[in-house]
């Protein structure tokens, strides 16, 4: 008998619990069944580079955390990185506020040690120097997206690898680099646990408006520096192109949402610059834009010969800096920088393989400069860029030597635009250290081959003036002044009349610095007079009519090279004529 009601008491339970677990199962298949919103779910975690390995296990994984108050699950969801995508093909319920971890089928004995952990067939491959990671929803609606760099460890060791990068504020889903650091993990990395860089770190700053571009004579698209709220940024009244058409569609582009295509209402015409305006756009925080809120556009012409000049060369950087090239229009013309390629010319003529000065569409609008370079942190860090949007990145950038060398602008076409052959010889002759000192074009007008067009960038600009005008660019380029002899015969006889020759000198500015020489009239040195000699706004050199050997020089014509030398480069040459007499 108690047998009997012990068996009706179990089944009981049993059939309760079984109950209980179905009614589990529903409520939470009905809660994930629900499409969840953008950012319910964020990339809380990545770890790109496991090599060398620190302490994790030496495989990439991505970690996402559901900051909503739902919980979903992650089967059918998607990751990817726009070439690769893999399907979460288990059923896994992410509670609220809880991790897992998504890595290669093959790593997650490695990781489940850690935590939570689901694998999956085709992970996407998370490259080294940087990539555009997003979560894709069942309905394939993007819940997040990051476009992490190198930059986003700041640190140079651990950007090397072994170390993952955390997000710091998991309610700052948009944030960028500010939100993002280097773990502090003694292990590398914090699968499966809240993150060592964990902070409260919210988004108050507006987003802006950076620039533009166009695709075609009805399609103008806006670039912002992050991004924006898709309820917002689909508005086309948001939107006003000053003197041109208007907009009347408005849609942002995925995965990451900083870029939104504006459909015009009518053409752009050929060569007119227009102003876009937009207000009322907001980031994914709520915060609403600033005073960065207008950019040109317009639409963009081929470049020809003449229309762009190399303008300015850093060829010999210091140990943390990079190689950099700027390039200025000169012309009226709407140029493209992403139709434009640099290469090198070998010593027997040959160009290298070119390569783009940027890999998406860049407007260099008349008067612009543009400058190019591996490392646009470095350059930045090192001078004064008064418009850092202006600094692009090249993967592979051109070999500059530190002795001379050569660069070549190409159009589309291959049509060489400008080209200059470099040499460090024509740094200003008395600067002794010219590591970190770029080369800076004179005047737009001269050839860019003629070596006189060039010298070293001012101290007082940084040694370099990337994307700005250069430090030595002048009305006139060369050193204003006068060095002449008081008289055209002297006598060194000691009779008290013209026993010295004097040269007088006058100029606009004190501290200049000379070097007078005399020659005969076959071009033999006879005598340095003043080498690097500081000189005040006028003053008189003098020769006694000796030659180096302290002998008295022969009776005849000579010719006195004076070369003076301005402190931001400028420089020129002086010759007089003057006749040695003697009585015997």
């Amino acid at each position: 008998m108690n047998t009997k009601i012990e068996q009706q008491r179990r089944g009981c339970v049993n059939r309760l619990m079984f109950g209980l677990f179905n009614i589990t199962l529903m409520l939470y298949g009905h809660l994930s069944a629900q499409e969840p919103r953008r950012f319910d779910v964020v990339i809380h975690e990545i770890f790109p580079d496991p090599s060398p390995a620190i302490g994790l296990p030496a495989s990439e994984f991505i970690e996402l955390r559901n900051i909503s108050g739902v919980a979903y699950n992650l089967r059918n969801w998607k990751i990817s990185d726009g070439s690769a995508t893999a399907t979460i093909a288990v059923n896994y319920i992410l509670k609220p506020d809880s991790l897992v971890v998504i890595c290669p089928s093959a790593a997650v004995v490695a990781y489940a040690v850690y935590g939570a952990t689901i694998g999956v067939a085709g992970f996407p491959s998370l490259n080294n120097d940087g990539d555009v990671i997003s979560v894709h929803s069942p309905g394939n609606n993007i819940i997040h997206s990051i476009a992490y760099e190198p930059g986003w460890y700041n640190n140079a060791v651990k950007s090397e690898g072994g170390w993952a990068l955390e997000m710091m504020d998991a309610r700052n889903a948009c944030g960028k680099e500010n939100n993002w650091k280097a773990s502090i993990d003694a292990s590398g990395g914090t699968p499966g646990r809240n993150n060592s860089v964990q902070a409260i770190n919210p988004d108050l700053g507006p987003p802006a408006l950076l620039q533009t571009y166009t695709v075609d004579s009805v399609t103008v698209v806006a670039v912002f520096d992050e991004a924006v709220d898709s309820s917002t940024a689909t508005t086309a009244k948001n939107y006003e192109l000053q003197k041109g058409p208007l907009v009347v569609n408005a849609a942002p582009i995925p995965p990451g949402f900083k870029q939104v295509y504006l459909t015009m209402g009518g053409a752009l015409l050929p060569g007119m610059i227009y102003d876009l305006h937009v207000a009322g756009i907001t980031d994914c925080a709520g915060n609403n834009i600033g005073i960065m809120n207008s950019a040109r556009s317009g639409l963009p012409s081929d470049a020809d010969v003449g229309d762009l000049l190399i303008n300015e060369i850093l060829f010999n950087p210091t140990a943390t800096g990079s190689d950099y090239v700027e390039v200025y229009n000169k012309s009226d013309k709407i140029l493209d920088a992403s139709t434009l390629f640099l290469c090198n010319r070998n010593a027997v003529g040959v160009l290298s393989a070119p390569v783009k000065l940027s890999e998406t569409p860049f407007l260099v609008f008349p008067a612009d400069f543009i400058v190019v370079t591996a490392n646009t942190a470095a350059v930045k860090n090192q001078y004064s860029a008064v418009r850092p949007l202006a600094l692009l990145s090249l993967a592979q950038f051109p070999s500059l030597p530190d002795d001379k060398g050569s660069i070549v602008l190409l159009n589309h076409a291959g049509t060489i635009i400008d080209e200059l052959a470099y040499d460090e010889k024509w740094h200003f002759p008395l600067l002794v250290n010219r590591e970190g000192v770029s080369l800076e074009r004179i005047d737009y007008g001269l050839a860019t081959q003629d070596k006189d067009n060039w010298t070293s960038a001012a101290a007082d600009a940084g040694y370099g003036t990337p994307t700005g005008r250069n430090s030595q660019f002048k009305t006139h380029r060369y050193l204003q002044g006068k060095v002449e002899a008081d008289a055209p015969v002297f006598s060194p006889d000691g009779d008290g009349h013209n026993d010295l020759c004097f040269l007088h000198y006058q100029f606009p500015e004190p501290n200049n610095v000379a070097a007078v020489t005399v020659f005969d009239v076959n071009g033999m040195e006879i005598r340095r007079l003043y080498k690097n000699t500081s000189l005040s706004e006028k003053g008189v050199f003098r020769w006694d009519g000796l030659d180096d050997r302290g002998m008295p020089a022969a009776a005849g014509v000579y010719i006195i090279l004076t070369q003076v030398f301005s402190m931001d480069g400028r420089h020129k040459n002086f010759k007089n004529a003057v006749t040695l007499a003697r009585s015997f």
